[in-house]
């Protein structure tokens, strides 16, 4: 029966991503270079043109133009590939460009880039205690990728950091509720997919209200902790060994009940109890022995 691990309780998410208002950037990129051109070639007019009043006024819309072609220029904002740019206004979200290629926001937006390619993360080799209060070694792979772009940015300091604290913090708890090895439970040995099911299910809890979306996670280490490593492998050796012997002689009893059927039934040779005991006894030491076993020459009768 398999162990129940506690739930992860989060805090609530208290924002979620949304679409900002954005548009392509390449007319806006043509916009903002003839309104410099524009700006350039006023200024150039008003000076060539001689007098006070022209140099004034053709500097005066040079400058104009000149600032409204970097404003506008100031709006595009290049977004590569699998990211995106989290935009925000005097202390307020303004939405999520996830578009790729050349975009216009908002100049006076506030744009931070995140990465939404999936991502790996390799725990190092943690020392805990299992269920039965063994030490082991155990670590995990992890692989995530934001999936809510405002949660990651607003939600948590450093999302990158937060999953890694809360990889480690589930692997240590996934470990310490399951045995290493147990037949009859759950163990972390022999039941690897469940195992793995229960660490994503964890990580996915601890993880959402970061934006941070778990897509596998792996156990890739696993053993017994070196103090106590040439003890138990002792005592799986002593458990094989066990468990091999009763198979032999669950074998062995089943094959000297058969040879005692068919000399009974093909009427080969009539045996009071005491030979069918002398028959069991030297069948079972030649079908259970852990070496050859070497016969004995009887000379005289079985009763002497």
């Amino acid at each position: 029966m398999a162990e129940e691990t506690t739930k992860v309780a989060m805090p609530r998410p208290k924002i979620t991503e949304r679409p900002a208002a954005d548009r392509s950037g390449w007319a806006l990129l043509g916009l903002a270079v003839a309104l410099t051109v524009l700006g350039a070639a006023a200024a150039t007019a008003g000076a060539l043109a001689g007098g006070a009043g022209a140099l004034a006024g053709g500097i005066t819309a040079g400058s104009l133009l000149l600032v409204a072609g970097l404003v506008v220029a100031a709006g595009l904002t290049p977004v590569a590939p699998n990211e995106a740019r989290v935009l925000q206004l005097l202390g307020r979200y303004k939405g999520t460009v996830r578009n790729d290629g050349l975009r216009w926001v908002n100049p006076l937006t506030m744009r931070q880039k995140v990465s939404t390619r999936i991502r790996n993360h390799e725990t190092g080799l943690a020392k805990v205690n299992d269920l039965d209060g063994n030490p082991i070694e155990i670590s995990a792979v992890v692989v995530w990728q934001v999936a809510d772009t405002a949660r990651a940015v607003f939600e948590v300091d450093d999302f990158v950091e937060f999953v890694a604290f809360q990889t480690e913090a589930a692997v240590r708890h996934i470990a310490g509720s399951f045995p290493y090895d147990d037949a009859e439970r759950t163990s972390l040995r022999d039941n690897a997919d469940e195992i793995t099911a229960k660490l994503s299910e964890e990580l996915s809890e601890r993880v959402a209200s970061a934006g941070v979306e778990i897509i596998e996670s792996r156990i890739t280490g696993l053993a017994y902790a070196p103090e106590i490593a040439q003890a138990m492998l002792r005592r799986q050796q002593a458990g094989a060994v066990v468990a091999a012997r009763q198979r032999i002689v669950e074998g062995a009893v089943g094959m000297v009940q058969l040879a005692l059927d068919r000399l009974e039934e093909d009427h080969v040779i009539e045996l009071d109890e005491e030979r069918k005991a002398a028959m069991v006894s030297n069948l079972l030491v030649v079908l259970c022995a852990d070496r050859d076993a070497q016969p004995v020459v009887n000379s005289g009768s079985l009763y002497q």
